[in-house]
């Protein structure tokens, strides 16, 4: 499956008070590339919820941060499937910036990688749930 990208701009209430992107908005930064991924697959997580009485939630994630994102900077948030289990999905994602010139991008330098694994849950229980076959033809493709 091909690797889904999301550009995100990093804004002043991102930072902390060095002008530093806060450790915790990384996981902002991968959720919100992660529903846009599911978005461009055709499903949206409200009507998932409302039709189908399920959502998906962070189970674990494991962060590396490697260096630092300032406020303004244009970076890129990659989402790439690791790993699919019957009621879960496991992502590696990284934030990468996106240095700008001449119209064009010049380089792209990893800022933060990491494994995000997501459960599939009962809405109402939020016990585990088998992700529906017609999830996984939407996400997937397949059966």
């Amino acid at each position: 499956m091909a690797e889904f990208s999301w550009p995100v701009r990093v804004y002043y209430e991102d930072t902390d008070n060095g002008g530093v992107v806060y450790y915790a908005n990384y996981l902002k930064f991968m959720e919100r590339a992660r529903t846009e991924w599911l978005r461009a697959r055709g499903v949206e997580q409200d009507v998932l919820m409302a039709q189908e009485g399920l959502i998906f939630a962070v189970r674990s994630a494991q962060l590396d941060y490697l260096k630092p994102a300032r406020f303004n900077q244009l970076l890129s948030v990659s989402v790439g499937m690791a790993e699919t289990g019957k009621a879960s999905l496991t992502f590696d994602q990284t934030v990468n910036l996106i240095t700008e010139g001449d119209d064009e991008v010049k380089s792209d330098l990893l800022l933060c990688q990491g494994r995000i694994r997501i459960a599939c849950l009962d809405a109402n229980s939020l016990k585990p749930r088998v992700i529906p076959a017609l999830i996984r033809q939407e996400i997937f493709g397949d059966g």
